[in-house]
């Protein structure tokens, strides 16, 4: 652009454009992105934690147009790289010292160009490509091999990038080990088997009364039932339990419990789910989940109500042995 041909507001603005830096133009670029975001922004498809270098970093999985996205929001890569979450990317790589070893994806281009836009629970965010973290790592490692490149500033960035890459490149050896051999599916249900048997019993234990009256108080008044106090409740208040606790306790509990403990032919089961739970993992993930749901249930006015906040709050959980990989 003829800087001369612009008048008025226009040159004002790039003379301001100028006297920013490039994290104070990246939060403007965020801000400007976040007021064009809409409900077309995608939801992750799945998310889970990735343990690198000692650091436990939030990521997920998401499919856009027939490609897999896998994806760590912005504040994360730069904790990675960085040790510091504040600030964003913009800075590391404006450098001049660094323009000649800058990542392909990143030269030339504005950052907001980089980024894959995303919805994670009520929020959106900014992510990067689990990739582009290996790319910049090389960045720094690369302008340091090449000697006498790397600022005073930049040198622990350099060690750091290393040790990530170390961490990446064991993860990624193990993983491409168990993919090859088959063994990653068995590594899942190990993993499942192993959280199973930690909460269920290999032996039915007796009877305890384990759901506090509350819970079964606050069910009438949500549903519109009067409430006699007596043991005798509708026929479909153990459906509810089942969808309200044990679908949400964990994942594979349910299927565990229903062979178990199965219906006989009558459509009644020997003993109760909860007798088949362990003391010391299983009663108390029951007892905690217990108080979480009669917390929702008090603060509700009506069950559509309180069952809208128990599936946002507390999802349905499915065998899904991914999970344990």
């Amino acid at each position: 652009m003829n800087e001369d041909r612009v008048e008025g507001k226009a040159k004002g603005g790039i003379a301001r454009a100028k006297s920013l830096s490039s994290d104070q133009r990246s939060e403007i670029a965020r801000k400007a992105a976040s007021s064009r975001w809409d409900e077309s922004v995608p939801n992750a498809d799945y998310g889970g934690v990735l343990k690198i270098a000692g650091l436990e970093i939030p990521c997920a999985v998401v499919e856009i147009k027939g490609r897999v996205y896998r994806l760590i929001v912005q504040r994360e890569v730069v904790n990675l790289l960085t040790g510091n979450k504040k600030g964003g990317l913009g800075r590391y790589l404006e450098p001049n010292n660094l323009q000649p070893y800058i990542p392909e994806k990143f030269k030339g281009k504005s950052l907001e160009d980089a980024v894959i836009r995303l919805r994670i629970g009520n929020r959106q965010a900014f992510c990067y490509e689990g990739e582009d973290i290996v790319d910049l790592c090389k960045m720094y490692l690369d302008a340091r091999k090449a000697q006498n490149v790397l600022l005073p500033s930049q040198v622990h960035l350099a060690d750091r990038a290393e040790i990530l890459v170390t961490s990446l490149a064991k993860t990624g050896i193990t993983g491409l080990i168990d993919e090859a051999t088959g063994y990653q599916n068995v590594r899942a249900r190990d993993a499942l088997q192993a959280y199973l048997d930690r909460v269920l019993r290999k032996e039915l234990a007796a009877w305890v009364k384990r759901f506090p009256e509350d819970f079964f108080h606050e069910m009438y008044r949500l549903k519109g039932w009067t409430w006699t106090g007596s043991s005798k409740r509708p026929g479909v208040v153990g459906r509810y339990i089942v969808e309200i606790v044990y679908e949400r306790l964990g994942p594979g509990i349910l299927d565990e419990l229903e062979r178990l403990n199965p219906k006989t032919e009558k459509g009644y089961r020997k003993a109760r789910h909860h007798q088949w739970l362990t003391e010391d993992v299983g009663h108390p993930a029951l007892a905690q989940h217990l108080y979480a749901v009669i917390g929702l249930m008090r603060i509700a006015t009506d069950w559509n109500g309180f069952t809208a906040m128990l599936d946002k709050a507390y999802p349905k959980r499915t065998q899904q042995l991914n999970l344990f990989i």
